[in-house]
């Protein structure tokens, strides 16, 4: 049993095991005016190695592709289109905690998202106010801890 051991630890450190790809999928914020430039996109983002599939909705300026992909190289084939393109930066509303902080809120976000606050230059709270914030909670009103 030892030696088994041993020689399927030998063999793997001698042997490249070939990486398995991840399915993932990737949202890119696109800027398209009409249908013209999502059928363009979807065209570029569909030649991408790994795509299985692409969806544009150009009214929402979001990309969408599904598949064997790497995100820097979807990012790369949509920018090679010489469109202003970045990583969607939206979350639905309820996955935020506290999503009306300042600089949290944005007004040319689409309805029921907001910006992600793991973005850089987004407030976020410290942990005292945190503290503060979750003192007076509605999902517990007995939590006071000043009384």
């Amino acid at each position: 049993m030892g030696v088994i051991g041993t020689v399927e630890y030998l063999s793997d450190l001698f042997v490249k095991k070939k990486k398995k790809k991840q399915l993932n999928t990737v949202s890119l914020k696109v800027r398209m005016d009409c249908e013209g430039c999502g059928l363009k996109m979807k065209n570029v983002l569909s030649r991408v190695k790994g795509a299985k599939s692409v969806e544009v909705d150009w009214k929402q300026q979001k990309a969408t592709v599904y598949g064997y992909v790497e995100p820097k190289k979807v990012l790369a084939a949509a920018k090679a289109t010489g469109k202003k393109v970045e990583m969607w930066p939206y979350v639905p509303y309820n996955m935020i905690a506290h999503p009306y902080a300042s600089g949290v809120y944005d007004k040319k976000a689409p309805s029921n998202l907001v910006r992600d606050t793991n973005e850089p230059g987004v407030a976020t709270l410290n942990p005292v106010e945190e503290q503060y914030a979750l003192m007076f909670s509605d999902d517990n009103p007995t939590a006071c801890s000043i009384m």
